[in-house]
């Protein structure tokens, strides 16, 4: 059975070997910014790095953790959006290890951290929930709402709907279904009155967020930058058109509505040059603004994904989003952004690109 996104694994940048899909990501055609190094200068202010699906349930993940130093960052701030481990003690070793490198940790949680099928003890995925916000609070780890150097950081909890996705479906091939395609829906264990089938888990998850209101209008209140994060998609053009994806059906199972309508509510409908959201999930680099929110990916994403990765791998993870004050002034340079910044979104275009094509046969 294929795992919860692994057709997406493959290296885009050595797949698009067409003119017609190349010929305006070329040299010179985008400006490619500076990355800010995870080195610390003297003068230095705060500094917020971002990082998402760690996954370090594999042995390889797990020691790039580790190969933090434990000097670069003892004033800084991480935020983790999500997918930290499968198993609970993968989890509680990872956390640990962050929170000896970073100041602060925040952390929202994924999917797989909410997998149950390997776990010794039998409980479901909410009880598991619960034990990881309880493993977060005795760590020192945050998971609601702050203020750092009167920077607001604000994690939302999520969960993806299938009605997410608008946009026209790939016909005429034969696609696996999602309850083949992702592992969700056999690895989490909900009670009876929630399901990965309709919209109860996305409805659940965003409730949680309520309880936070009180502190999130305090503040919206007194801080003028703002960062929420979430493990979830909140916008569907953060990810490719389905012709692009090795599982076309991707989009139904990465995101949620409630999830874009909540950010909306505390960046404001416009927005501005101080907000940004961090998500994870897709394990595309990603980093755009949209309608006045600036949107950044930042995944350590699975070892193979990462040595076929066309920006280099790990070496420019955990991404610095904020430095001394202020957001980075230019995003970073990501093949999926970088290519709808110059390239129209044509959703009603179902046939699938040349690399896609090749993996999937016809009804």
């Amino acid at each position: 059975m294929i795992s919860c996104l692994s057709l997406s694994s493959y290296s885009f940048c050595e797949k698009i070997a067409l003119k017609k899909y190349r010929r305006c990501v070329k040299r010179g055609c985008i400006k490619r910014p500076q990355v800010v190094s995870g080195a610390k200068k003297d003068g230095f202010g705060l500094r917020v790095f971002v990082l998402s699906d760690l996954h370090t349930d594999y042995p390889e993940n797990m020691a790039w953790v580790r190969s933090l130093s434990t000097k670069r960052h003892e004033k800084d701030v991480l935020l983790v959006a999500g997918d930290v481990a499968e198993m609970y003690d993968n989890f509680i070793l990872t956390m640990s290890l962050l929170k000896e490198r970073f100041e602060y940790v925040f952390f929202v949680p994924g999917n797989h951290d909410l997998w149950c099928r390997w776990e010794t003890e039998d409980f479901d995925s909410l009880e598991k929930l619960n034990k990881l916000l309880d493993a977060c609070k005795q760590l020192g780890v945050e998971t609601n709402p702050a203020v750092i150097d009167g920077l607001g950081i604000i994690p939302l909890f999520s969960w993806y709907h299938e009605s997410f996705d608008r946009e026209d479906d790939i016909v005429g091939v034969r696609i696996p279904s999602l309850d083949m395609a992702c592992k969700d829906f056999h690895a989490c264990k909900w009670p009876g009155n929630l399901s990965n089938r309709d919209t109860s888990l996305a409805l659940y998850f965003d409730s949680m967020n309520e309880k936070n209101q009180n502190t999130v209008k305090r503040i919206q209140s007194t801080c003028s930058q703002i960062i929420t994060f979430s493990h979830f998609v909140p916008r569907q053009e953060l990810c490719p058109e389905k012709r692009m994806l090795f599982y076309p059906n991707l989009p139904k199972i990465i995101g949620s509505d409630w999830l874009e309508d909540r950010i909306r509510s505390i960046h404001g409908v416009e927005s501005s040059s101080f907000a940004c959201h961090v998500f994870g999930h897709t394990h595309f680099c990603w980093d755009a603004v949209v309608d006045g929110i600036r949107y950044v990916q930042a995944p350590l994403a699975y070892p193979r994904e990462r040595k076929r990765r066309m920006n280099g791998g790990e070496t420019w993870l955990p991404f610095c989003i904020y430095l001394d004050g202020e957001f980075g002034a230019k995003v970073m340079p990501c093949y999926w952004s970088d290519y709808y910044a110059i390239n129209p979104r044509t959703p009603s275009n179902t046939e699938l690109a040349p690399w896609v094509a090749r993996f999937y046969n016809l009804i």
